[in-house]
């Protein structure tokens, strides 16, 4: 079988003036510090095709990856179910999702349009290709940002410097993993896609807009002569970049990027590269439970309770939550694997914890598989089960932590049993 890949890229920046969203309130732009992406990988064996679409956003409805993998099926006649449309979970980017009427429907439309083009242009650019996977792993850029404190709550974004502070809630996921595509001709590499796990919030409570770390690490890759670097993101949910412990000072967006690209280059200086690769895909919808929240949880007065930013923007959503928790009885979500030989890239529309992810990850084997949060829809934070008892800010019962303790092994169950039938053709 002879391997293809294609890539390509276009400038998604928002106008000035554009709404954003990722920091709770809201915040409308006056400055770009830097370019969004919207970035498109195809890929073919001769016999399947698999698609990737990334974007600089904080997240994707699940109802604009229906409108995207359609509108590319009907203009390409590529299979819409073969499309993983995955959002960096860049927190100082456009409004492309939210409640209350926030979502920026005009730039929605229009980033649906690029979207679209972008993978076409991905399509045009294909050419016989070898793939390489690897990995390497990295413990000097996140933590998990939930501390357990004395008395057996637990704080999100708390340090050591409190006495109360005992130790981190759970792990983090050190694998950043890489899939490259070079040119057999010369070697030229095409471009590569990046899987790591960390919370990507700079700048997201101030009114510039940029793609955050992501963007610094496509942008030195590029100043290497990599066209075009996709990043997707990890089970991020509870991972950060901040350092609890104080033993170095924040990681400026900059800094976090030129650093995962040195683990990028090393991983690509001594990757093995195939030609020929079994690829394909494999998906299902799953119904996760809501919660069903106690006085104290509406009130946000649970045990372990934490409000960010504004409390009351949980009370003016409380009524529509209560109202689609009543009427929905469940959250539809989709599960999506994307095979590329003995490696398997879980897609789950989530912040998904930690735990959460690692679990796939063990449980999949002998499959290697790399789990992709936010994509192909949002339903918000999956906490591990555990986690919902000591509190904490994505416990915090709200419009964005709205599922059960279960949803999260639910998530797990699907993805892991995808992997294990294997890819449909």
């Amino acid at each position: 079988m002879s391997l293809c890949a294609g890539f390509a890229e276009t400038d998604i920046t928002p106008p000035i003036g554009t709404r954003k969203i990722g920091w709770i309130i809201r915040i409308v732009s006056d400055e770009v510090l830097d370019p969004l992406y919207a970035r498109a990988a195809v890929f073919a064996d001769g016999s399947a095709r698999i698609g990737f679409v990334q974007l600089d956003t904080l997240s994707v409805r699940w109802t604009t990856t229906a409108d995207i993998r359609h509108r590319i099926q009907e203009r390409y006649g590529f299979p819409g179910e073969h499309i993983m449309v995955s959002a960096t979970h860049n927190h100082a980017g456009p409004a492309v999702s939210g409640s209350d009427g926030y979502r920026d429907e005009k730039y929605v439309e229009t980033l649906v349009e690029k979207v679209v083009a972008t993978f076409g242009q991905a399509l045009d650019s294909m050419v016989s290709a070898e793939i390489g996977i690897g990995r390497t792993v990295e413990f000097d850029i996140t933590a998990n940002r939930r501390l357990i404190m004395r008395g057996g709550t637990v704080k999100t974004h708390g340090t050591f410097d409190d006495p109360d502070a005992l130790c981190f809630e759970g792990p983090i996921d050190p694998e950043l993993a890489v899939i490259a595509a070079r040119s057999p001709a010369n070697g030229a590499v095409l471009g590569v896609l990046v899987n790591f796990a960390c919370h990507p919030t700079h700048h997201g409570g101030e009114t510039t807009l940029s793609a955050g770390f992501p963007g610094c690490l496509a942008a030195e890759l590029k100043r290497q002569e990599i066209p075009v670097t996709m990043y997707l993101n990890g089970a991020c949910g509870d991972i950060h970049f901040s350092d609890p412990t104080g033993r170095r000072p924040p990681l400026s967006k900059e800094q976090l990027g030129t650093a995962l690209a040195g683990d990028v280059t090393q991983v690509l200086y001594g990757l093995d590269y195939v030609d020929d690769m079994p690829l394909g895909a494999a998906s299902t919808t799953v119904q996760l439970p809501y919660r069903q929240p106690t006085e104290d949880d509406i009130k946000g007065t649970a045990r372990g309770a934490q409000r960010f930013v504004d409390p009351n923007v949980y009370d003016r959503q409380m009524p529509a939550l209560l109202e689609r928790i009543k009427t929905r009885g469940t959250q539809p979500a989709e599960v999506q694997v994307l095979f590329m030989g003995d490696h398997a890239l879980a897609a789950i529309p989530a912040e998904y914890f930690v735990q959460n992810g690692l679990r796939i990850k063990e449980e999949a084997a002998p499959t290697h598989a790399l789990v992709v949060s936010c994509a192909n829809g949002m339903v918000g934070y999956v906490p591990h089960a555990e986690a919902f008892k000591r509190g904490g800010y994505e416990t915090t019962f709200g419009m964005g932590t709205r599922l059960a303790p279960e949803a999260g092994d639910i998530l797990a169950d699907a993805a892991i049993d995808l992997i294990k039938q294997g890819a449909v053709k």
